[in-house]
């Protein structure tokens, strides 16, 4: 929270005004919820009113029981899908509520591509209402395929399957961007975008089904690492406190209807993760197990690379945590709770 805070933004801007945060309990918008609670407790500004929503109280009171009974902190629930009355004046909206992870969008397409466009349009129309500036959490899968092998700027767009059973959660970030433009475009509407790269750190589910949550709970359950292909498969993993410093810069400084790319700039093999987490498990020992000789070795396709990050580093921004510090704030985390 401090080295998000250290980032040096105008936080004097959120002094009491009220953030409506959609999808709270999930993990980079739980993070954002996290450090405006750290932000009043400083008690250097008027205190923030942070507008906790989800669809389920026990999940919200289950994520944050230590704000429970705080003035600050307003649990509201309801679906975003739902038309957005009786919320009061917002000054600020992060809409962040959608499945992130292919094992749970797969599960609900619809609800997934619900959230992302009706649930986007809901959030933009009560921006609209109150005068509220929005941000809008993306994902680089609306790049699509085929991006090569160069960094990925803000104009790169390659071929996209709207059949596909993934295309639930891409098309739906492309046509809720689309609607953020659209209403910036219309009704002055000021939205920011943010396009996000593979994000982990504390909080994160470990039933999540994407690569760094599966080792992540294998060292912790006292695992080998077990690999199913040749490793060589590459991703740029971002620390999620430098992605929250991230979407707070383009919520308060980023171009009305504009997107900005947020993640690391480099990449790390699958292998090298495995390795990374072996060294930093609790158990010494913890071996990376490849698929054994005479067995087919499947060699994965390689992953869309990693983003260009020159367009928000003009918002002075930055990831600067590495992976080997990163992964080892999420284990003791894990290991303290």
């Amino acid at each position: 929270m401090a080295a998000i805070h250290a980032t040096r933004q105008d936080w004097q801007r959120f002094a009491g005004k009220r953030v409506l945060i959609t999808g709270a309990s999930g993990f980079l918008a739980a993070y954002l919820v996290e450090f405006f609670s750290w932000l009043n407790e400083q008690g250097q500004q008027e205190p923030v009113a942070i507008c906790a929503l989800g669809r389920d109280l026990g999940r919200l009171r289950g994520r944050f029981p230590h704000l429970s009974g705080r003035a600050d902190f307003v649990p509201l629930v309801q679906d975003v899908c739902a038309p957005m009355s009786g919320i009061g004046q917002v000054d600020f909206i992060v809409h962040a509520a959608s499945p992130a992870s292919p094992r749970h969008y797969l599960h609900d397409p619809v609800g997934t591509a619900r959230a992302n466009t009706l649930g986007t349009l809901n959030v933009l129309d009560l921006a609209r209402a109150a005068g509220a500036r929005l941000l809008f959490l993306s994902s680089g899968t609306v790049y699509g395929q085929g991006a090569g092998t160069r960094p990925i700027a803000e104009t790169d767009f390659g071929p996209q399957d709207p059949l596909d059973p993934r295309a639930c959660y891409s098309e739906g970030k492309r046509m809720g961007e689309a609607l953020c433009a659209a209403y910036a475009r219309q009704y002055g509407v000021p939205t920011g975008i943010a396009r996000i790269s593979h994000t982990y750190g504390p909080g994160v589910a470990l039933d999540d089904g994407r690569v760094f949550a599966d080792f992540v709970a294998d060292v912790l359950a006292g695992r080998d690492i077990s690999l199913t292909g040749d490793g060589m498969d590459s991703r740029p993993f971002c620390y999620v406190a430098d992605a929250t410093a991230a979407f707070l810069a383009v919520l308060l400084q980023g171009e009305s209807g504009a997107a900005y790319n947020v993640g690391m700039d480099s990449e790390m093999t699958i292998l090298e993760l495995a390795e990374l987490l072996a060294r930093l498990a609790p158990r010494q020992g913890t071996q990376v197990i490849l698929p054994t000789k005479g067995k087919e070795v499947r060699a994965n396709v390689r992953s869309n690379g990693h983003f260009d990050i020159a367009k928000i580093g003009h918002l002075n921004w930055r990831s600067t945590t590495s992976p080997a510090v990163g992964f080892e704030r999420t284990l003791r985390y894990f290991l303290s709770v």
